[in-house]
């Protein structure tokens, strides 16, 4: 829509089914229909309140391509929906704009909605199908503008205070524990609406799942930050394992011995055609893998990847620059290149072990 790609989750489906049966019930009630007139009501009450989860994200996305930032795409799934964008955003006036727009958008709903809920008169379908969306839309202006990341409003707190420290991981950081203290505060209240009898109990699960997301989502917020504070560290000249060539058609266990008396054990095989050029990269996993008596009598070939089917990173990268491609490429191993000669491979682990020192990496 608009140029944005929308990809519809399947967990969509459990939403869509849960809402329908919740208020097609409900609108049975209140109006006195047959049970399939409530569920087909309910069915669209679901189709209406996903227009606005739509219409919000939109908000979102096309305020950001109106400043410059490329947006991946809009999701929909079983809490709502998410915008992805290419890049953050450049300042804290620009982040707090795209923040705040998708609740600006559920607000000017809610209104519409509201305004249509008085002049229908009661008692009616439309009336009642007004009166909800009014309601869902005013709900999600309110709860996306609460200050804690990983929604809106979070998003807010952090560039606002970005904007007085002039320190985006701060801003992150603090918005992601605000983010945990909505996560508590959310599921406290689910669990007393639920005791008083105010929340449907087949409501239950869905509402505790939305805690749960949000508490983990202000989890992710502080880790990022955390880690994009390490940006600055990283330096591909002293990251990057060194390489030692061995010509195509070398035996394994060979290539692994001359590597061995090179005094550098952590270098990466590169594989060099007849005339000296670096052609594919010895897959350490697959290497790992050959058992240690066929090693003499299989070529480094076998166990080796071309190096066009590999990313690239330049020597002279800053940190910021090396995670953008390493997140728009994903992988175990990059080619670390200066101008046209290979220099050194970078391991994604190590990249990891520099990010995160504390924690356990998986071997």
């Amino acid at each position: 829509m608009f140029g944005v790609p929308l990809h519809l989750n399947g967990s969509m489906v459990l939403l869509a089914v849960l809402i329908a049966v919740l208020y097609g019930e409900f609108a049975r009630r209140q109006l006195g229909l047959p049970q399939l007139s409530g569920y087909l009501i309910g069915f669209g009450f679901v189709v209406s309140l996903l227009g606005s989860v739509l219409l919000h994200e939109l908000g979102h996305a096309l305020t950001a391509r109106r400043y410059g930032i490329g947006v991946r795409g809009i999701t929909l799934e079983l809490l709502g929906g998410y915008t992805e964008m290419d890049r953050d955003a450049p300042s804290p006036r620009v982040d707090l704009l795209v923040s705040l727009a998708g609740p600006a958008v559920s607000a000017v709903l809610g209104v519409l909605a509201v305004a249509a809920t008085l002049a229908l008169p009661e008692g009616t379908v439309a009336h009642q199908l007004a009166f909800q969306l009014a309601v869902s839309n005013v709900i999600v202006a309110l709860f996306n503008s609460l200050p804690g990341l990983p929604l809106d409003g979070g998003r807010a707190l952090r560039a606002a205070v970005w904007m007085l420290t002039r320190d985006r991981h701060l801003g992150t950081e603090v918005a992601g524990w605000a983010g945990r203290i909505v996560a508590v505060g959310t599921a406290a209240l689910v669990l007393l609406l639920t005791v008083e009898r105010r929340l449907a109990p087949l409501a239950l699960p869905l509402m505790l799942l939305v805690a749960v997301t949000l508490w983990r989502g202000a989890g992710q917020s502080i880790r990022a930050a955390r880690v994009s504070r390490r940006f600055p560290l990283i330096d591909l000249a002293r990251l990057a394992r060194p390489v030692w060539p061995v010509a195509t058609g070398t035996p394994l266990a060979e290539a692994e011995r001359r590597r061995a008396e090179s005094g550098q054990p952590n270098a990466a095989l590169l594989v060099t055609d007849s005339t000296g050029r670096p052609v594919a990269l010895v897959d350490p996993t697959a290497a790992h893998a050959v058992p240690v008596e066929r090693r003499p009598w299989l070529a480094v070939d076998a166990v080796a990847r071309s190096l066009g089917t590999l990313p690239t990173l330049s020597l002279g990268w800053d940190g910021e620059r090396v995670m953008e491609a390493v997140q728009t490429h994903p992988g175990a191993q990059y080619v670390v290149t200066s101008g046209e000669d290979v220099v050194g491979i970078l391991h994604i682990g190590d990249l990891a072990q520099l990010l995160e020192p504390n924690r356990k990496m998986t071997p």
